[in-house]
């Protein structure tokens, strides 16, 4: 009988959440989810027409976190005692490999063409300053930050970093770094003095990689199918997300999607991208997807309500924003707490700032090592773009009554007592986090405010200040969910909150409560707004991560 040979082909790049439109559908149609990836490895850890699978490396870069979202799948692949073979052209061409080889790792073997190379040249975090731009162009930034590992602001105040941003930044660094080498010395058998010193001497060519106890196998994608054909037999190649989809084949796949008996249901909401206050939106041509509190709120409110929904994962993959939406989540996760039902947070690449704020209040936050998260600082202000404005001939002009009706204009600079006012705003919001903050993780403010002053952690790091609870990633999340509330893993329904057909999008709410119609479409508030975004000027909201971090 001809068995299945799953492809994991990450060439094409992987998506955190479906997409939040239908335009955005259309262009992503192709695209797998990183939950497709992780829950089609796990189905077919348990499918014995499913002989191995074959990883293509390459493409978009996948975050640190979401690679070990997919080692994790993979190792439970392997655990059942099936192949697992990762392949690539070159792990980077001219350019950076380490992350997709930490991945490769993760395999029974590694294969690479013979004129590829191993870029493993290590980590590095990346910050952009953009105060030289704005000073030849005329913006004039004015913001004001809680506390000095608040870096966001930095982009647009500083020409490099400060001394608490690199401090930051080279822990962040070390951490990522010290998780990649420990996972590579373990599957690869090597010592990690020996990982280190292969990494300051890469890049490799494919050969010295081979040499060096990094490579199994050098040959092209036609000799990596020969070989898999010759181990495996006569199989037929499927792509992981496309295995996901498909519907049942056998008796016993039937049997397991009937309707009946109804079985407990374990609820993932998501949060994803910026936090805003309203409803979700579906990205625009300045931005991605973002959450709103309305829609969040009623998802929530939706599974509390509902007697088949056992526990809660609440997903989250965002770096923050809103500080009213980020309170409004918070207190919905409270609330739903509170009938009795656990709630998981699981946090993605980046789970910071406002993105930390909705999470914390959980039973258990999971994260994996590679996460990004903490943040807990607050920042706000403005870019004055009068100057800039004016120097291509455009002015504006304004009537008004209250002496600081004009406060956030993006054509006035603070006032002194206006800047008084802002210190005020930050020192308030910035004190209520820290307590919430301390309220929630069960810890003293006088041991939490240490851990916060706007300090990014990765979740290994965070994992050692009790800032996160477990390290893991999504099906670790739903794990524990079914352990907290008695259910059985394999003898629940998985569903998605909030869950929008393309009928429900189009067709109108019945009321505030309705979740059929909460994607809005992008809209521009003026022309000040659009050039902001031209210029990079952060979003309102004042619970928002460092935007600049790149780990590469």
């Amino acid at each position: 009988m001809t068995g299945i040979l799953l492809e994991l082909d990450l060439t094409r790049g992987v998506l955190e959440t479906p997409p939040g439109s239908p335009v955005a559908a259309f262009r992503m149609r192709h695209l797998p989810t990183l939950r497709e990836l992780v829950a089609g490895l796990r189905k077919a850890s348990r499918d014995e027409n499913v002989r191995g699978v074959v990883a293509h490396l390459g493409g978009p870069a996948l975050s640190l976190a979401q690679v070990q979202d997919l080692r994790e799948a993979v190792a439970d692949f392997r655990a059942s005692g099936k192949t697992a073979v990762a392949w690539t052209e070159s792990f980077g061409e001219v350019g950076g490999g380490t992350v997709p080889y930490y991945l490769a790792t993760a395999f029974d073997e590694i294969w690479v063409q013979p004129s590829g190379e191993l870029g493993v040249t290590g980590v590095s975090v990346q910050a952009i300053f953009i105060r030289g731009a704005l000073d030849k162009a005329g913006v004039i930034p004015q913001f004001g930050k809680r506390r000095e590992y608040k870096t966001a602001v930095d982009t647009f105040t500083e020409k490099e970093m400060t001394g608490p941003a690199k401090e930051m930044a080279t822990r962040l660094a070390e951490s990522a770094f010290e998780q990649i080498v420990e996972g590579i010395a373990v599957r690869r058998r090597l010592d990690t003095a020996r990982v280190r010193e292969i990494v300051d001497s890469a890049p490799l060519s494919a050969e010295a990689g081979r040499e060096a106890g990094l490579v199994d196998q050098l040959g092209y994608r036609s000799d990596v199918y020969d070989a898999l054909e010759k181990s495996l037999g006569e199989t037929t190649p499927l792509l992981v997300e496309r295995y996901h989809r498909r519907g049942p084949r056998t008796l016993a796949d039937v049997r397991e999607n009937l309707p009946w008996p109804q079985k407990p249901v374990v609820a993932v909401v998501r949060v994803s991208g910026g936090i805003t206050v309203g409803r979700n939106s579906g990205g625009g041509p300045m931005g991605g997807s973002g959450s709103g509190s309305d829609t969040i709120g009623a998802a929530l409110r939706a599974v509390a309500d509902d007697e088949k929904v056992k526990a809660v994962v609440l997903r989250v993959d965002s770096p923050g924003g809103s500080y009213v939406a980020s309170d409004a989540i918070r207190h919905e996760v409270l609330r739903l707490r509170a009938t009795g039902r656990p709630v998981i947070a699981s946090m993605g690449s980046v789970a910071a700032s406002g993105g930390y704020f909705v999470a914390m209040p959980a039973d258990v936050i999971v994260a994996q090592p590679g996460t990004i998260t903490g943040s807990i600082g607050v920042l706000s202000g403005k870019g004055v773009v009068r100057d800039a404005l004016g120097r291509i001939g455009i002015s504006q002009e304004a009537v008004s009554q209250g002496e600081n009706a004009r406060m956030y204009s993006a054509q006035e600079e603070f006032s002194p007592a206006q800047w008084e006012r802002l210190e005020e705003t930050l020192d308030r919001i910035y004190a209520d986090f820290v307590a919430k903050a301390a309220q929630d993780r069960g810890m003293p403010e006088s041991e939490l405010e240490p851990l916060a002053r706007g300090r990014v952690w990765t979740g290994a790091d965070a994992h050692e200040r009790k800032l996160v609870d477990e390290l893991g990633g999504l099906e670790r999340a739903i794990q524990l969910a079914c352990q907290r509330a008695g259910l059985d893993r394999d003898e629940i329904a998985l569903t998605a909150a909030p869950h929008r057909s393309l009928l429900d999008r189009l067709r109108p709410p019945e009321s505030t409560e309705d979740l059929a119609a909460t994607s809005k479409a992008w809209t521009a508030d003026g022309l000040t707004s659009a050039i902001y975004a031209a210029l990079g000027l952060p979003p309102t909201g004042v619970l928002t991560m460092p935007l600049n971090w790149r780990l590469t």
